[in-house]
């Protein structure tokens, strides 16, 4: 798999690829916020799958996997301290507002700072069209948080300050998606930065519970949701960032923003949650966004 992945990397193999894993992640991304909105507090949730994906990746880093370099090790340590932040946040923003409302506000900030960053540390640059697609986007978002403001009526007492939170954890989603960009790209091989990437950032949420206290004796609903939530974060996570070795790291994180719609079908259907067709809509135009942007290059 590793030969492949270096075969293809800057190829229009790749290119396709690339887009096939931003896509996949952007379905599994959905999937992932959806369990931490969903039966258990965020806080709860995010502890219980970061116990499953330390359980399930310390044999593949450890055993199976080549050992990050020694002079590398000091990306991985960032890296920690970056998805930590990033947690605490996303955490902190689904505990104050409906998923159907801040979820689309953190994926679609997030490209715009990641898409401007990948500019300056990569060399990456868009076209006229792919900046219009930024440009859709972005109306989207915009639109759906003028319209939420006015209409929605789930968290209300809290929505603006959820969606501040939004915003900042979108900010931290540019943050790592470069950051781990930058990592995959400079580990001579991608699956021993994945591996330790699994092992390393799900240690704090756990630790952080045991020494409070707050650590509880799971119930099988919450072991199944722990598992099911590490095997997809090990797709989403995974995907996204092969994507980003292998093609544009802005076009990747422009496209996995496809998500959007995919959160609205979830909130909808699974937590019962109103979106209506103009909240629809406006989602929809994030999407549309990130497509254009994906074939305007």
């Amino acid at each position: 798999m590793t030969d492949w992945v270096l075969a293809i990397e800057g190829t229009e193999a790749g290119h396709t690829a690339a887009m096939i894993l931003a896509l996949t992640a952007a379905l599994l991304h959905a999937l992932f916020g959806a369990l931490q909105k969903g039966q258990y507090d965020p806080w709860t949730s995010r502890t219980a799958i970061d116990a499953a994906l330390l359980v399930l990746s310390a044999p593949i880093a450890l055993l199976l996997v080549p050992w990050p370099p020694l002079e590398l090790w000091w990306v991985l340590a960032g890296m920690v301290v970056i998805h930590f932040v990033y947690k605490v946040l996303m955490a902190m923003t689904y505990d104050r507002g409906a998923y159907t409302v801040v979820y689309p506000v953190v994926r679609g900030t997030g490209p715009l700072f990641t898409v401007l960053g990948a500019g300056l540390i990569f060399g990456e640059h868009f076209t006229a069209a792919q900046w219009a697609g930024v440009g859709l986007l972005l109306a989207g978002l915009f639109g759906l948080s003028a319209y939420n403001m006015a209409k929605v009526t789930v968290d209300r007492a809290t929505l603006v300050p959820a969606l501040g939170l939004a915003v900042a954890t979108g900010l931290m989603v540019a943050v790592y998606t470069t950051w781990d960009a930058w990592g995959i790209r400079a580990m001579p091989d991608p699956f021993t930065f994945l591996a330790w990437f699994f092992f390393l950032t799900a240690f704090d949420f756990p630790v952080i519970a045991a020494v409070r206290g707050r650590w509880r004796r799971p119930d099988p609903a919450l072991v199944r949701l722990a598992l099911t939530g590490a095997v997809i974060a090990f797709g989403s996570f995974g995907c996204v960032m092969l994507a980003t070795r292998l093609d544009s790291v802005g076009e990747a994180a422009v496209l996995r923003e496809t998500s959007t719609v995919f959160a609205a079908l979830i909130g909808w259907v699974w937590l019962k949650e109103p979106v209506g067709p103009r909240r629809l809509a406006l989602m929809s135009l994030i999407a549309l966004g990130a497509v254009v942007v994906e074939f305007g290059g």
